[in-house]
Formats: C-alpha cells, structure tokens, sequence
C-alpha cells in the first residue's frame, strides 16, 4: 500500500490518497478542493482512482467531489445521515465567502463496521458520530492506519457546535470506538499532523 497527503483549499483538508501497488487502484478520502493536484499525486503514482470517500459531509471536504466524479467517474461513498448535505455545498461556503460546487449524490453509504475492499487495500469503517451525525473513521488494520476525519486532532478534538454535533456523542465515539484500536495506531486526521491513538489517549486535553 501508499499513503499521499494532498493539504487542499482555503481550511487546510488532508486529502488522502490509499494505493493499491497491485492493482493501481487509489481511493481519494475527502477531495475538498484543488482536484487537479489531487489528480497529479494519483497519476504520479500510475494509479486511476477507483473510489472516493467522505468522512462526513462538511463543504471543506467534499467540495472537489463533483470535479473528481466527472473526471474519474470514481463512485462515491458517505454515511447516510450526512448525505443531505452534499446538494448544500455551493451554500455553505458562500457563508464563508469561498466558492463551492455542490456534490453529486452518493453512489453507496458508508456502514458502521462495513469492510471495503479494492485490491491489497482492506478498509474497515468506524461510525463516530459528534463531529457530524454522518461521520466516519476509516481504519487499516493490517497498516495500523486510522484517517480520522474531523473526529480526532493531535491533541484536539472536532467542533461541536455546528448543526447536527453533539460533544457528549464526539467524546462516546472517541472514547469507545476508537481508543480500542491498538496505542500504535498513526492516526491522520481530517485537517493538522498526524498523532497516534496511544499519545491522544494520554494528552489530549478534550478528553480526561
């Protein structure tokens, strides 16, 4: 496997890229702008995107979707419970005076303990509602890789007072589906550097 971050749009999204050496497969995880960079590390690569994932449904990181479907005709995949708001993207951006296009409509939902396969890549999805109702972590057992989307920082945790998030929620999904993963777990987040679930269990102010 390779891992490719790709930091994209005016809030700074890690835009992951999965590959799968055998089969050239890639799975772009939260394109939320500047598709055309995203694009570039893929094809650098050799690889063709073969899916793209949302952890949740934030214009930040889904606002490259359309651009990425229509050049790759990649399905897409996202929880059910933020699907609504892939038709709200050119909106909510423009409340923070930044451009947008609305995404297109899922092609599948993401599913609490769902495995997803695309080659060597083995994903497992974790459902951590709080960020969003609809927001998922994606682990990578065999990797000790966990993308954690706006769930879990380097010492910090997702916002909570955005329509649909709940802090007593966000610190149950942390606290009881992911601090199980093994302490050495690296985990990249939707937007910063990159921790480990042993560190954040030990310093993450947020969380005692």
């Amino acid at each position: 496997m390779t891992f490719d971050t790709v930091v994209v749009g005016a809030l700074g999204v890690n835009c992951c890229i999965l590959g799968c050496e055998e089969t050239r497969q890639a799975v772009v995880v939260d394109p939320g702008d500047e598709v055309e960079r995203v694009l570039a590390q893929v094809e650098q690569r050799g690889y063709r995107v073969a899916a793209i994932i949302n952890t949740h449904g934030h214009f930040d990181h889904v606002g490259g979707n359309a651009d990425l479907k229509r050049k790759t005709g990649a399905p897409l995949a996202i929880h059910q419970a933020d699907a609504a708001m892939l038709g709200r993207v050119a909106q909510v951006a423009a409340m923070y005076g930044l451009p947008g296009e609305n995404s297109p409509e899922p092609d599948q939902f993401l599913a609490h303990g769902a495995e997803l396969d695309w080659g060597s890549l083995k994903i497992r999805v974790i459902h951590t509602p709080g960020h969003t109702p609809g927001c998922c972590c994606l682990y990578l057992a065999e990797q000790q890789l966990l993308l954690s989307g706006d769930t879990l920082f380097a010492d910090g945790v997702g916002r909570t007072d955005l329509p649909g998030g709940s802090h007593e929620q966000l610190v149950h999904s942390i606290t009881e589906r992911l601090f199980c993963l093994p302490d050495t777990t690296t985990v990249w987040p939707g937007h910063g550097p990159a921790t480990t679930i042993g560190h954040e269990k030990q310093h993450n102010p947020y969380l005692d």
